[in-house]
């Protein structure tokens, strides 16, 4: 099929977002070998990277495309915000040279489904000059019961990064060695939710 590629990877889909550390000037960076957790997104990016090369030999694909995308979560209750694991795929797509830039993709239709036993995301790539895409909106004539959204946990429990006794004060404790820290001294991660003090933060490299 000209034009066309076609990219799965197995595994829950990870957002970009949620692995990203800040260095002692304010820079956000993502650990590729510390050994720790936040390694996982470096590793993901090169997983999707390789299974994009391997998938599509051959192929490169230089002109805009539009993007079909279908990511599948192990349960329905927690996972990533679908819009943002977006920047994690096409980083990786980018990589395996599939693409020339993720700038090309002009057009994208992002699905979320779940899949217990096999959760994995399925990218189709079309070139625009050959493909063209359409969608339409209908009413059901049957309502499904709503599935229903409430706010997220960092919003929830953003009261509990504080010490509890000076909540309206400018401190925090390190999330990693519980040292009380002010907040211009905190380093911080995964959204704003973690907070760490230097002397771990250089533990980590």
């Amino acid at each position: 099929m000209k034009n066309y590629a076609k990219v799965i990877v197995k595994g829950s889909p990870i957002s970009k977002s949620n692995f990203k550390l800040f260095n002692l000037n304010g820079r956000a960076i993502l650990p590729y070998n510390s050994g720790k957790y936040h390694d996982r997104y470096a590793i993901y990016e090169e997983e999707i990277a390789y299974c994009a090369r391997l998938q599509n030999p051959n192929i490169v694909l230089s002109e805009a495309l539009i993007a079909i995308l279908k990511v599948y979560y192990k349960s329905s209750k927690r996972h990533p915000d679908t819009n943002n694991i977006t920047k994690s795929i096409f980083d990786g797509i980018e990589k395996s040279g599939l693409i020339v830039n993720d700038a090309q993709i002009r057009k994208i239709v992002i699905e979320e489904f779940y899949d217990k036993e096999n959760p994995r995301f399925e990218l189709e790539l079309f070139g625009e000059s050959t493909y063209e895409v359409s969608y339409s909106i209908k009413s059901k004539k049957v309502a499904d019961d709503p599935i229903e959204y409430e706010p997220p946990a960092n919003k929830k429990n953003n009261a509990k990064t504080l010490i509890p006794s000076q909540k309206n004060s400018n401190k925090f404790c390190c999330d990693i060695c519980d040292k009380s820290i002010k907040k211009e001294q905190a380093i911080s991660a995964n959204k704003g939710t973690l907070h760490i003090c230097k002397e771990c933060f250089k533990k980590l490299f």
